[in-house]
């Protein structure tokens, strides 16, 4: 029978690895998607800081940061618009192909690398996501709906997807970037967009009637849902949708025009006033935070007890992902330019050879897995979805093709100058090999609670941050440049990625526990507003580098964030009775 035939299909009959097929066609287009995010992000912060000569464009450490922070910050919020219309509109699987559409031109168009065509690219790459980012996760969550005790191994393998991605984007697009021109990083990163836009395209048959646009129910189904207590509707009041409309308001300008100011060196400032001793600036955005507290106040009591307290629990781990996220995530930026300015990268000799070695070893190796794990998909889809298969099958000849390039490139150098994009590829790396251990955890009658997978993962991360603070302490106050062991930067990203396994990926899966599913693109949605605040955050503490460096040394800005996590782990785990109470039964 043709799948796509089937109304409510049991996705179980076919499998790979024991999950789903449809798991792994997911997998696979959020593994292209990913490797031209994280392949055009490792490029950003280098390129804008790039001299004039090198082909960048020479701005300082704070005006990149201020962009780039601006940028991912609004990547994640857009994710509730694409929520929004999927849920109501268009349904989860045009949303996907309408936001994959969306960054392909994205990606061409900072190609081009003049300033018109690098702020429309990023634009575009910002609705792109929002389209596209929270409705794989739901598309996801509702294969997995019957199957709740599988959700977390299940959502452990999709973010080995993510991170094989952003493994061979970093490596691939960075090396390209890097050590022949930015466009063709740039535009690498959108051919392979294009890839995974196609392949769910000519696959999409294969989720049944998941996603598929939403009927609008009729009065008597509305009243037989609102029967039960779990399913009672709360709709927005008048009042709360302009609470939302000033809220949303104030937080675009203030996430778009922070940034202006900083780039134009003030020229550009819409924040000039004061209020009650605030700047504009900095009053704008607690007003807007203090609007979506008020929100949260009002619409939370509105619903059924055990949909009221479990929406608590999400917020309170929406929370703590915030502060995650704000000391994770300085590796675009803060690591980078650790890497780029105070990391010994010259090879040469034994140490020159060990590294291609290694680099060849760390290319083949998960480029080979992932491969297997394409002929397994294969084996189960084969013969009802060809061409997406020759598509996907396409794909990889060319990925191996541009990976054993550059191999051959470095092998035939006799001193070797390790690109600094290439260190970010360790966290995919550690992802990868590390995840099935992790799943084979989560699965286990050893499962940890929420809280404690929460507290464990902020220490993971105040561990990390305190080994590179530990490294740097050698670095003299107000120093742009040194030369410190590349062993500092793998440590902390060991320790950074095993944080990440702890949280990110069972995040999501609480998320689409704890919610009931009519709800669950927009609480998706609601989820990467935490993640977006915590991208800016991370930002806002990059800017801060050089001014840290320059007063106190900057080691003391990675103990900083070492304190922080700290301080996050132990509200983790002194919370749990409270939020296990919230969470009304569910693990």
């Amino acid at each position: 029978m043709n799948p796509s035939a089937e109304t409510n299909p049991d996705f179980f009959k076919s499998k790979v690895l024991g999950h789903p097929s449809g798991l792994f066609v997911l997998f696979f287009t959020e593994m292209w998607e990913r490797f031209s995010f994280y392949g055009m992000r490792a490029l950003l912060v280098l390129f804008l800081t790039s001299t004039i000569g090198d082909g960048g464009w020479d701005w300082s450490r704070e005006q990149a940061m201020a962009l780039f922070g601006s940028y991912v910050g609004l990547v994640y919020l857009s994710t509730m618009l694409g929520g929004y219309f999927a849920d109501n509109i268009i349904g989860y699987r045009l949303a996907v192909v309408v936001g994959a559409f969306l960054m392909t031109l994205g990606h061409a168009s900072m190609a081009a690398e003049t300033p018109f065509f690098t702020y429309t690219g990023l634009i575009l790459l910002v609705f792109g996501n929002g389209f596209f980012k929270p409705n794989m996760t739901s598309i996801l969550s509702e294969i997995y709906k019957d199957h709740p005790e599988k959700k977390d191994g299940a959502y452990t393998i999709f973010y080995m997807g993510v991170n094989s991605g952003s493994f061979f984007g970093i490596l691939l697009c960075g090396y390209l970037g890097e050590q022949v021109g930015w466009s063709l990083g740039f535009g690498l990163a959108g051919i392979f967009m294009f890839f995974g836009l196609l392949q769910f395209w000519f696959s999409q048959d294969i989720f049944g009637n998941i996603g598929l646009k939403p009927k609008k129910a009729t009065q008597g189904e509305n009243v037989q849902k609102a029967v039960t207590d779990e399913d009672k509707r709360n709709p927005f009041t008048a009042f709360q949708l302009v609470l939302i409309g000033v809220m949303i308001l104030l937080g675009l300008l203030w996430i778009v025009f922070e940034p202006v100011k900083i780039i134009s060196k003030g020229a550009v400032d819409i924040f000039d006033f004061s209020v009650l001793g605030f700047s504009g600036n900095n009053f704008t955005i607690l007003l807007a935070l203090a609007l979506f507290l008020v929100l949260l106040l009002i619409r939370i009591p509105r619903y059924s007890r055990v949909i009221r307290d479990r929406m608590i629990a999400v917020t309170f781990f929406a929370f703590l992902a915030a502060f995650f996220w704000a000391i994770f995530e300085q590796a675009p930026g803060t690591l980078t330019i650790f890497a780029r300015d105070y990391t010994h990268r010259m090879l040469e000799g034994n140490a020159g050879l060990i590294f291609k070695l290694a680099n060849a070893s760390l290319t083949v190796i998960p480029l080979g897995i992932i491969t297997w794990v394409l002929f397994k998909l294969f084996g189960q889809t084969f013969r009802h979805y060809t061409l997406a298969n020759v598509i996907l099958g396409s794909s990889f000849v060319i990925v191996w093709g541009i990976a054993l390039w550059m191999l051959k490139n470095q092998f035939s150098r006799e001193t070797l100058e390790v690109p600094a994009s290439w260190f970010s590829t360790l966290n995919s790396l550690f992802v990868i090999s590390l995840a099935p251990l992790f799943t084979k955890f989560w699965d286990s009658r050893f499962n940890p609670p929420a809280n404690y997978k929460y507290g464990l993962g902020m220490l993971l991360l105040a561990i990390g941050a305190a080994c590179i603070a530990f490294g740097a302490g050698s670095i003299e106050v107000g120093a742009r440049t040194a030369s410190v062991s590349m062993i500092w930067l793998i440590l902390v990203y060991l320790f950074f990625t095993m944080g990440e396994l702890c949280i990110s990926p069972v995040g999501l899966s609480y998320v689409s526990k704890l919610v009931p599913a009519r709800m669950i693109a927009v609480m998706f949605g609601i989820w990467y507003l935490a993640v977006a605040i915590g991208m800016k955050a991370a930002a806002k503490f990059g800017e801060s580098i050089d001014r840290v460096a320059d007063e106190k040394g900057i080691s003391y800005f990675f103990w900083m964030l070492a304190s922080i996590a700290f301080g996050a782990a132990v509200l983790a785990v002194i919370s749990r009775p409270v939020i296990k109470k919230l969470m009304h039964g569910v693990r």
